[in-house]
């Protein structure tokens, strides 16, 4: 798996030397590490050398000319450690969604601004005097907030980049058809609809097309999700970045480019991922009240002020306060040391969560959509049944031409026979097999000759001469050689894949195999059922197949045979109907659908593509991990209201107080004891965010 390593200020994930459409502002991790150990050192003399609010500290140190000397470091700390939050305010402001950066670049401006003016007057009294300045809540403001963001952008990977991952599917070059016949090494852009291109055994198709020429099996899991191998003939279809098995195809290309499967796959994912870039974290939501709040009530304040004491210096002197103490010190750490504490706690519980956003909104989750290869099941094929068949003129079960094991029960026989046919064999059911006969410890028979036939099987000579073949029910149709069909229906009812051992011209054993379902997947969906969540199983392979997996582990409501699109419609659809969903996947195909519901959740053992569309990942590859999940979340979230409260609270009370609300009884904030109030709530939310636990 590979991880970027940009993340948005506020936790949400971002691409390179970009801005988010929600005005959010995007740092690069060592570029906000540099920024904010830089703006530590500014402020540490500013802290020495002015007082908070005007408030006497023992340790507060000047000297002639010290006044200079913090203005200086005042300006060079508001451009550097100051800037990217005056950006991040630009693009909220410009989308029209002032939010934490323009809450941060307000408190910053007004307390840089008026302290340069107060400088500039020569009137700077640290005894309550009318012209005090903000310098050291401009230091401690902006390197709280620098700190909060490292904080989280560390606890919160980087989103990689799914369209790039799903881009390096696709070979580099195809082997075109040229018009005298040959074939010739061109550069895949330049690959055209219509054109026929070689795919060799081993190859990765380059292009979505139809076969003209060949068969073979076509290993589609990494585009569609499933394990199961396609038989591909004349007139089948295959799609760009599926693997070709032992057969050379060729095939006529129907789509490049924009056109092709996973052009529109990636085309989903994106439009998916910008969507959900504009959703808002409750912090942007809270801070965007408390931007409306500071600046209606700075405004009133200095209105009513100047009107009744005709003092434009007490008018502004309120308003600057007002706006100074709506700083969000406590804010800037209440999410942060939440979202540090709970990526913390879920990674030592295999849950990497890669965007915040989601642990705010797994406690709301209504529908858990699935999809059932790889996430539900194992996602690779296992040997589920092994029959012989004996011979029409002796008994059922007879299986007497596996010469290596006399005496062995007639089906280990025939498991021998077809292992040592497969053992060769590089493709995935046979692996299967040969697992199979080595956990059973069933010796493979000696085979010789052995060879793949394209879109059959493999054949072979045994050590008695005999001729044997592994074919699948399409050969044995086309070939009018008679098996039982009600027991392929029953097994290929289950969603198995089943194949015939053959051995000159009869049917002498059968081999039945399927994708196991994982052993917690039935637990898990009994917890998201008895939690009054609807488990939804979506899958590209067949209803039988499909059917069987959801009655056993008791879902309800499935759906069978999607495609990419197929499955962001229906999570589309549920989303319009007022749910919120979840959705779990590993595949290319289920990228889309990640990237589409409100959480999209990985299996660690999926693709790169699913991981980086994403918001958190299952490391375990668990199923009963998506119920970790949500309790996680729900504490999570617990949390980040506690916090949110503490740091607005402190606002809700002393903005009105700053204004002079209470001034005709005689009670009047004063900035000192706005300074002491404001470090309160920083330390209450911090020591809040490190009491977060997920049983």
């Amino acid at each position: 798996m590979r991880y970027g390593s940009e993340v948005q200020t506020m936790g949400e994930p971002a691409n390179r030397g970009r801005r988010s459409s929600s005005g959010g502002m995007m740092m690069h991790g060592v570029n906000l590490k540099r920024r904010f150990f830089v703006s530590l050192v500014l402020a540490v003399p500013i802290l020495l050398l002015s007082s908070p609010m005007g408030l006497a500290l023992p340790i507060t140190l000047s000297f002639p000319g010290s006044d200079w000397l913090v203005a200086a470091l005042a300006t060079v700390l508001f451009v550097y450690g100051g800037w990217p939050f005056l950006r991040g305010a630009a693009d909220e402001v410009r989308n029209r969604k002032p939010a934490m950066m323009t809450l941060v670049a307000l408190g910053i401006t007004t307390a840089y601004v008026y302290s340069m003016y107060a400088f500039a007057m020569g009137s700077v009294a640290h005894d309550g005097g009318m012209h005090m300045d903000f310098f050291w809540e401009l230091a401690t403001l902006i390197v709280i907030m620098l700190l909060g963001h490292w904080i989280e952008m560390r606890a919160v990977m980087g989103a990689g980049d799914a369209l790039k991952e799903m881009a390096e599917l696709l070979p580099a070059q195809a082997h075109v058809k040229q018009a005298d016949g040959s074939f010739a090494d061109v550069p895949l852009d330049e690959v055209q609809v219509g054109q026929t291109v070689m795919v060799e055994a081993g190859e990765k198709v380059p292009a979505d097309g139809e076969v003209t020429d060949g068969s073979s099996s076509v290993n589609e899991a990494l585009v569609t999700g499933e394990a199961r191998a396609v038989e591909a003939h004349e007139g089948d279809t295959v799609f760009g970045g599926s693997q070709n098995g032992d057969g050379t195809l060729y095939v006529r290309v129907t789509g490049t480019g924009q056109s092709g499967y996973l052009a529109q796959v990636m085309q989903l994912v994106s439009q998916a991922q910008q969507e959900k870039s504009r959703a808002e974290v409750l912090s942007d939501k809270v801070a965007r009240w408390l931007f409306y709040a500071a600046v209606s009530v700075g405004l009133v304040a200095f209105v009513a002020w100047l009107a009744v004491t005709g003092s434009v210096s007490d008018a502004l002197t309120r308003m600057v306060t007002v706006f100074v103490i709506a700083c969000p010190h406590a804010l800037g750490l209440a999410i942060p040391l939440v979202a540090a504490r709970s990526t913390s706690l879920g990674a030592r519980n295999g849950l990497l969560v890669r965007r915040r956003r989601a642990l705010e909104v797994a406690p709301r989750v209504n529908v858990v959509m699935m999809d059932k290869t790889g996430t539900l099941t194992e996602g690779d094929f296992r040997v589920a049944e092994v029959r012989a068949v004996g011979k029409r003129s002796a008994p059922a079960g007879d299986a007497s031409d596996a010469p290596n094991v006399p005496g062995a029960p007639a089906d280990d026989r025939a498991l021998a026979l077809i292992a040592g046919l497969e053992q060769s064999s590089s493709h995935p059911l046979a692996a299967s097999i040969v697992a199979a006969a080595q956990q059973r410890g069933v010796q493979p028979a000696a085979v010789r000759d052995v060879q793949a036939v394209a879109g059959v099987g493999v054949k072979g000579v045994l050590e008695n001469g005999s001729h044997a073949l592994i074919a699948n029910a399409r050969y044995l149709d086309e070939q009018r050689i008679p098996y039982d069909r009600s027991a392929f229906d029953q097994l290929a009812g289950r969603g198995l894949t089943v194949s015939y051992l053959v051995i000159d011209g009869e049917v002498r054993g059968v081999v039945a195999q399927g994708d196991q379902i994982k052993p917690t997947a039935r637990e898990a969906v009994r917890q998201l059922k008895a939690r009054g969540i609807a488990p939804v199983m979506l899958t590209g392979d067949n209803e039988a197949a499909a059917r069987a997996v959801a009655h056993t582990l008791g879902i309800d409501e499935f759906r069978a045979g999607l495609l990419p699109q197929d499955k962001v419609q229906l999570v589309q659809q549920r989303r319009d109907a007022g749910d919120v969903v979840m959705m779990v996947g590993d595949g290319i195909n289920d990228a889309p659908a990640l990237a589409r519901a409100d959480v999209g959740v990985a299996i660690g053992a999926g693709t790169d593509v699913a991981i980086d569309s994403a918001d958190v990942v299952l490391v375990k590859s668990d199923p009963e991990d998506i119920v970790r999940l949500l309790d996680l979340g729900t504490n999570t979230t617990r949390k980040i209201k506690q916090n949110l409260w503490w740091g607005a609270g402190y606002n809700i009370v002393a903005i009105p107080l700053a204004a002079g609300v209470l001034a005709p009884v005689g009670i009047l904030l004063s900035p000192a004891v706005g300074a002491v109030l404001m470090s309160l709530s920083t330390v209450i939310v911090a020591v809040n965010a490190m009491t977060l636990k997920n049983k």
